[in-house]
């Protein structure tokens, strides 16, 4: 028998795919193309659209690892942090379409973008929010455990915090690397001068590549570093703290 393939959701659409992905609506969030001032505005809507899908779900899985965190499930906590990290690798990958874009091409699109700036990203701004969150649940984490984190690092590589740790640290920096080929891109396609350039838009890019969200589990990096070379296992480096504007 024939299976019917008539819609039974509510919505808009033909089929039940274009009403629970709601496409009709996802389609028409670029601009028209007689709304257009260049033709590659399309590219730069869809990379940067898609940018936020990627970033509300990291933000998503972070919150729900943060819940793991406090609920002493840490295997599960790890889990949803590995996957918000590959969503960050994705959202890196897709910066290569503007590979396409020139820097002339760009220039003559930036009318369009009024005063908008990358900065303004509220996905952006949310794994912000839920990266702190993480930090605070991990640091009550070791606290309640009496954890130190060289020690930790001296230990057991399948301890679940150690687990816990690392993918916190894997997940700072594919943000790094991100930050990172997006300073390159704005250099490549938005004509700015490298950082340290007098007045270089590239200036708080570059500044923003220092910074981490979990600094302690970079500083114990260096301290077991210098513990090779004789100093003592946890001795406090100290490093400058940048902070997000």
């Amino acid at each position: 028998m024939k299976r019917d393939y008539s819609p039974v959701l509510p919505g808009n659409g033909d089929t039940d795919y274009a009403r629970y992905m709601r496409t009709d609506e996802l389609l028409d969030l670029q601009r028209r193309p007689e709304d257009m001032i260049h033709r590659d505005e399309l590219l730069f809507q869809v990379v940067h659209q898609s940018a936020e899908l990627w970033l509300k779900l990291a933000a998503a899985d972070l919150a729900q690892a943060t819940a793991h965190v406090e609920d002493d499930e840490l295997s599960a906590a790890e889990l949803m942090l590995t996957r918000a990290t590959l969503g960050v690798r994705f959202l890196t990958d897709q910066l290569e379409m503007f590979r396409y874009l020139n820097p002339v091409d760009f220039q003559a699109m930036q009318p369009a973008f009024g005063n908008g700036s990358g900065a303004e990203s509220p996905g952006w701004k949310q794994v912000q929010t839920v990266s702190r969150g993480l930090g605070r649940a991990f640091a009550d984490l070791l606290a309640a455990r009496q954890v130190d984190l060289a020690k930790l690092y001296l230990g057991d590589p399948a301890d679940r915090v150690y687990r816990l740790a690392e993918a916190m640290t894997e997940w700072d920096e594919r943000v790094l690397l991100w930050r990172e080929r997006h300073y390159k891109v704005a250099l490549r396609i938005g004509g700015h001068a490298p950082a340290g350039v007098k007045d270089s838009k590239a200036n708080m890019l570059a500044k923003l590549m220092e910074y981490r969200f979990f600094p302690e589990l970079w500083q114990v990096r260096v301290g077991l570093g210098r513990t090779s070379e004789g100093d003592l296992p946890g001795e406090e480096i100290s490093t400058p703290e940048v902070r997000e504007p």
